[in-house]
C-alpha cells in the first residue's frame, strides 16, 4: 500500500524547533518531489516548502513566511523529507500534510500536528 507518514508535530513554545519527518511506504522507487503543506483552523491550505528529485538537484523553495527559519531535506536511502523549523511563531501553529505525486496520482499523509504556544 502506497503511503506518506508524517510525524514530529507537537507543542513547542514561540522560539522553538521541531523537525518533521514525512516517511513513504510501498513506492517501488525513490519518490520524487516532495511538498509540504500546513492548514491553520478556519485556514485553507497553504504550501509551505517543496524539495525536487535527487535526480533534478534536490532543488527547495520556501513560501515567504517561512524562509530563512525552515529547511525542507531529504534521505534518499530512507525514502524521507524533512522539514526542519526553527523560530516558530504562533501563526505557524497548524496541521503539517507532506504531499508527492507518482504516476499522476497525488498522494497526501495524514498529517501531524503543531501547536505554537506559550
Amino acid at each position: 500500500q502506497v503511503q506518506l507518514v508524517e510525524s514530529g508535530g507537537g507543542l513547542v513554545q514561540p522560539g522553538g524547533s521541531l523537525t518533521l519527518s514525512c516517511e513513504a511506504s510501498g513506492f517501488d522507487h525513490n519518490i520524487g518531489v516532495v511538498s509540504w503543506y500546513r492548514q491553520a483552523p478556519g485556514e485553507a491550505r497553504e504550501w509551505v516548502a517543496v524539495i525536487s528529485g535527487i535526480s533534478a538537484g534536490a532543488n527547495t523553495l520556501y513560501t515567504d513566511s517561512v524562509k530563512g527559519r525552515f529547511t525542507i531535506s531529504r534521505d534518499a536511502a530512507r525514502k524521507k523529507v524533512y522539514l526542519q523549523m526553527r523560530n516558530l511563531k504562533p501563526e505557524d501553529t497548524a496541521i503539517y500534510y507532506c504531499r508527492t505525486v507518482l504516476h499522476n496520482i497525488v498522494y497526501w499523509g495524514q498529517g501531524t500536528q503543531v501547536t505554537v504556544s506559550s
